[in-house]
């Protein structure tokens, strides 16, 4: 492939095809993204993007790193850290010089590398790889403590490990030009220039917060003036000192997301967006650029292999007791902390960057980064990718696995279908900002939230992570359509639901596009349930099996029941009736639906029926 635009379209293609392949099959993603850019490089030859972008090569990933590092600094609120500040801190100072220690010696005495090498190689492997840990524990649903310290020591360690790499490069080069120089002539103005770079980054994002309130910016260049401005102060900073401006922007990110700039709201699914696609894209460039002749370390000796071993199950255990002994963190959730530790894209890319330098300065075992990086990465994200749920039941440490129905608005029809999810076994929350309105909750024993669910502090006071749908019934419907549209974006479209139906033909009404899915198959209004609910009607449930079937169970239900939901009894999954979409039933699942309260009687039974096959088909719902 000679065409740059060629390249980039499968480059493209390969990334998100490997990131659609691990959303469907629940595989790590960068170990697929790794797998396709090195059947693509070295296996097949497609591509070769050294090749093809030549001096460009070095440049795209460095600003494409820059772009995560501030995307993952934007994400972060310290107001998280009122559980975990210590413990972050802890492996944020002394867990770095502890780590990079560690890490030199097993680079030195384990994997063979020179001195230079296994000291600039430490300094990387502090980075714990935040594209991996976060998607990672979201998965697995951890408790929030330890699931924010990894986050956090994630994000705060990518630029250190990247800053003393630096500090080891710059020593070895200053050496290499005067043999005689000292540690001491190297660190204090690399310190400096760290310091100097992040009081740019923090002075850009004030400069940002301050000027996307007051109208300076119009809107639809927001997101381009906040990338545009990331890359500047990236390219500054990196002037004054190598890498620098990697510190720069995770100080501009943090410092952002801790301003309450209302305006950055808009940005945020976009500069998501840009993430998944700078990190398939940087991933597959590296995997595809691999050599040969760099693989040929990994297979020719057992030191590879006796080096991942050492960093499994010495380095990263050690590191993290260490830092956090006196530490008010249980024991529990310090072995699992000691246990995950997945690298990710910024380790292969720091790796990649610091090899061809080490190169320039005529030091030998420097190649031996790129491969020996990529080892790391798989070995990781397999062995912690694969055991953080088993590490987790063992700690007693897992969060709930059963999907959870967060309930906005407490109503009695609210209450009554949060007590039916109860007795079904789903976690249930119901979040209303009026105490009057959720003493019914209280009353019967159902959780729930006192406070406003669009309000920014919810994030910080409510953990969402367990509940997988939202269901917004309020007596507002366009509150609900609000609600459901501000986290469609993180629970999924097809995951948030509200009542009444919307008319995409009705000017009057809001359209589909802003609303979340209607609950019922007739799109029931709020009006329409608190009707019903006063005249009594009630909720039931109906197990469907082999010999009683869906069709067995609509027959049974009155004329004009409705139902509402399908939940897989074993894996809890939901499954809403809505005027768009139906679930397809099976024997196992439970079947609930929203029914009047007169009985049927039993030839009303037998004549429904006896002519269910009379122009309705299988799973069908009665008129």
């Amino acid at each position: 492939m000679e065409s740059q635009a060629t390249v980039i379209a499968a480059i493209g293609v390969l990334g998100i095809g490997a990131q659609w392949i691990a959303w469907r099959t629940g595989w790590p993603a960068i170990v697929l993204m790794l797998l396709a850019g090195f059947l693509a490089g070295p296996v097949l030859g497609v591509l070769d993007p050294e090749a093809t972008f030549g001096d460009l090569m070095e440049p795209m990933i460095s600003i494409g790193v820059a772009l995560i590092l501030f995307e993952g600094g934007l994400s972060l609120d310290l107001r998280e850290l009122r559980h975990s500040g210590s413990a972050v801190w802890r492996l944020a100072t002394i867990g770095v010089f502890v780590g990079w220690f560690l890490g030199a010696m097993a680079g030195y005495y384990v994997a063979g590398l020179v001195w230079p090498v296994a000291v600039l190689f430490g300094g990387i492997l502090i980075v714990t790889g935040p594209t991996v840990v976060i998607p990672m524990l979201r998965q697995a649903t951890i408790q929030p403590r330890p699931a924010s310290i990894l986050k956090w020591e994630g994000i705060v360690n990518d630029p250190t490990g990247a800053l003393c790499a630096v500090i080891a490069y710059e020593y070895f080069r200053k050496l290499a030009e005067s043999p005689g120089a000292s540690l001491f002539e190297v660190v204090p103005p690399l310190i400096i220039a760290a310091a100097l770079s992040g009081a740019i980054g923090y002075a850009a994002a004030r400069a940002i917060a301050w000027l996307f309130p007051r109208g300076a910016i119009p809107e639809y260049l927001k997101v381009p003036v906040l990338f545009i401005a990331v890359i500047g102060v990236f390219v500054l900073c990196n002037s004054i000192e190598h890498e620098a401006g990697l510190v720069a922007v995770t100080v501009m990110g943090i410092a952002l997301a801790n301003m309450n700039v209302s305006s950055l709201r808009s940005v945020h699914p976009f500069k998501e967006n840009i993430a998944v696609l700078l990190v398939s894209g940087i991933f597959i460039l590296l995997a595809a650029s691999l050599q040969r002749e760099e693989l040929a370390y990994l297979q020719s000796s057992w030191r590879p292999l006796a080096f991942i071993l050492t960093l499994l199950f010495l380095v990263r255990p050690l590191t993290v007791l260490i830092s956090l002994l006196g530490s008010p963190i249980p024991w529990n959730e310090r072995l699992f902390v000691a246990w995950i530790a997945p690298r990710g894209i910024v380790l292969v890319a720091i790796s990649g960057l610091f090899a061809l330098r080490l190169g320039d300065l005529n030091i030998e075992g420097g190649q031996l980064l790129i491969g020996l990086s990529f080892a790391v990465v798989v070995a990781t994200v397999i062995a912690h990718g694969f055991t953080v749920n088993l590490a987790a039941r063992l700690l007693n440490i897992k969060g709930t696995t059963r999907p959870g129905l967060m309930i906005v608005g407490s109503t009695p029809w609210t209450i009554a279908l949060a007590k039916q999810m109860q007795t079904l076994k789903t976690p249930v929350m119901v979040a209303d900002p009026s105490w009057q309105r959720l003493a019914p909750a209280r009353r019967e024993g159902i959780p729930y939230y006192h406070g406003e669910i669009l309000n920014e502090a919810t994030e910080h006071n409510l953990d969402l992570t367990p509940y997988r749908v939202m269901v917004a019934a309020t007596d507002n419907e366009a509150y609900n359509a609000l609600v459901c549209n501000e986290f469609a974006h993180e629970i999924g479209r097809d995951s948030v639901y509200q009542l009444g139906q919307a008319e995409d033909d009705d000017h009057r009404k809001l359209p589909e596009s802003l609303r979340g899915r209607a609950l019922f198959e007739s799109g029931f209004g709020v009006t329409d349930v608190n009707e019903r609910q006063q005249q009594g009607w009630v909720f039931r449930r109906t197990r469907l099996t082999e010999e009683y079937d869906f069709d067995d169970a609509v027959a049974d239900l009155p004329e004009d029941a409705h139902l509402l939901l399908l939940l897989r009894e074993a894996s809890g999954v939901m499954r809403f009736f809505t005027h768009a979409a139906r679930p397809e039933p099976r024997a196992g699942d439970i079947v609930l639906s929203f029914v009047p309260p007169q009985a049927r009687t039993t030839d009303e039974v037998a004549s429904r029926r006896q002519g269910k096959t009379g122009g309705r088909g299988k799973g069908a719902v009665p008129a």
